[in-house]
């Protein structure tokens, strides 16, 4: 029964230890995952700003931000951000042709789940006709 007992001990032990190791790693806490532009005149690009705190002990570190588009532009924080600092990606959608457009973004960083998705949305509208008097 001792033995069982100690047993149980060095279990539980071990997993705080396993816990207590994820809870130190970087992790994100965006404003929002998904921004929706909502109807964009055609022609007119649009930006929009992902906000993100670091909710973890250790420094975070954005290795890569990749849109899945061409049409899209990425630029982001490229210093470690601290436990509780904000850092910043700014996405740029070229709205060039007529039609719904869902894109995603792929962050990469050293964080307790190193990749992280952001989607932006939105319809590209033929821009209004002027007039020619």
């Amino acid at each position: 029964m001792k033995k069982l007992m100690i047993l149980c001990a060095v279990l539980v032990g071990f997993a705080f230890k396993a816990s207590a190791q994820t809870d130190s790693k970087p992790a994100f806490k965006f404003n929002e995952e998904k921004h929706d532009f909502g109807k964009v005149p055609q022609g007119k690009p649009v930006t929009t700003v992902f906000t993100y705190t670091n909710v973890g002990e250790e420094p975070l570190i954005l290795t890569e931000v990749k849109p899945t588009c061409g049409c899209t532009i990425a630029d982001y924080t490229k210093t470690p951000v601290k436990k509780g600092g904000e850092g910043k990606i700014t996405i740029t959608y070229n709205a060039a042709v007529v039609a719904p457009f869902n894109k995603t973004i792929i962050v990469t960083s050293n964080a307790a789940t190193p990749q992280k998705y952001l989607n932006i949305v939105g319809e590209v509208v033929a821009a209004p006709a002027t007039s020619s008097r």
